[in-house]
């Protein structure tokens, strides 16, 4: 895998930057971000172009760890491909999903190792939900190869370029 890029770029481009690339309707902009403001030490409140937020701690607390919310896109991005495809058939009555990994330190730095998502869905009796039953584990194949980004790009592995805002003027603010 390659290295992460860094690049410098002033605060007045990288908010023209992200200010050229919202949109209302995110489905129809490739392009897909969120960005944090720092409370204090160690944490973080994530904000997405709908409005919507999480808190991001250390681990101290209630709020998700960084790599928390990682296992959550991992477990959250196959399940809701399932939904649309075995949802075809019959919508499950209820469903928990699980997903585990180990974290390690070794030559390649601190990184995650045997991610596991695990499927619990229910379905109702008959033809309908035997079905979707039927159709989970193709569906499940299906988003783990080829259409959850989320896991995809876990799996192929894509560099992330990193990016620091120059100090401004105050002016520029």
């Amino acid at each position: 895998m390659a290295a992460a890029a860094m690049v410098r770029v002033s605060r007045r481009e990288y908010s023209a930057a992200m200010t050229a690339n919202q949109t209302e309707a995110p489905s129809q902009d490739p392009l897909r971000y969120v960005e944090l403001t720092r409370l204090r030490k160690a944490r973080y409140v994530a904000n997405n172009q709908r409005g919507g937020t999480v808190e991001v701690g250390e681990g101290d607390d209630d709020a998700f760890t960084p790599v928390e919310l990682l296992l959550t896109a991992l477990a959250a991005c196959p399940a809701m491909d399932v939904d649309y495809i075995v949802g075809k058939r019959a919508e499950a009555e209820c469903g928990r999903l699980r997903c585990s990994a180990r974290k390690v330190r070794d030559a390649d730095g601190n990184h995650l190792v045997d991610i596991e998502v695990t499927f619990d869905f229910r379905f109702p009796d008959g033809v309908a939900g035997d079905n979707a039953r039927s159709a989970l584990p193709m569906a499940v194949q299906r988003s783990n190869d080829r259409i959850c980004t989320v896991g995809r790009t876990v799996q192929i592995g894509t560099p992330v370029k990193v990016t620091i805002v120059v100090p401004s003027d105050p002016a520029e603010d």
